[in-house]
């Protein structure tokens, strides 16, 4: 996504025109659209006040690589490098898996709030799905908490184990820092 469309996105969703947004911002209708249309290119403070404007924040976040650790049969897992978060209304969703993923009960709505359509779902992709079905239908904190009671096949579980134990593991303290006075 650019950043023109985070911008109209947002504002969008806050149900702004671009008008209401230039005066809570303290700018120009004309600018926002030269921002919203990628004719100009806002500083990141301005893209701040911008959001905050929208009562919304501008947040990094790490971005979530894959490896392929491979399996029995020649076939290959996509382990992500960290356990993925979803929107609540995105991990509590109702869905329908891709074919490749559920081809024994095609066209199967899962509803995610249900924790026993979840586990199934997570077994699927898990076991068949590559990054971007993680990246769609796992959230990392659901995975944990469903993480015993799953039937994955035995090289699954193990090439999954590494990133579900290291999310449960406790961050490093940080160091108190020493002053010389």
């Amino acid at each position: 996504m650019t950043g023109s469309e985070l911008l109209r996105r947002a504002r969008r969703e806050a149900g702004l025109s671009q008008e209401a947004l230039a005066r809570r911002a303290g700018t120009s209708r004309a600018t926002v659209s030269a921002y919203e249309h990628g004719h100009k290119s806002p500083t990141l403070a301005t893209t701040e006040r911008l959001l905050t404007a929208i009562g919304r924040q501008l947040i990094a976040t790490s971005v979530v690589g894959f490896d392929e650790k491979p399996l029995a049969r020649g076939r290959t897992a996509s382990i992500p490098s960290e356990l993925p978060r979803l929107a609540p209304a995105a991990a509590f969703a109702q869905v329908s898996l891709p074919l490749r993923l559920n081809w024994s009960q095609p066209r199967r709505v899962f509803d995610l709030a249900d924790r026993g359509d979840r586990a199934r779902v997570y077994e699927a992709v898990l076991a068949e799905g590559g990054p971007a079905d993680v990246l769609e239908y796992v959230d990392g904190a659901l995975l944990i908490d469903l993480w015993h009671d799953l039937v994955l096949p035995w090289d699954v579980q193990a090439a999954w184990a590494p990133v579900v134990a290291s999310a449960l593991s406790p961050a490093p303290a940080a160091r108190p820092s020493s002053s010389t006075a």
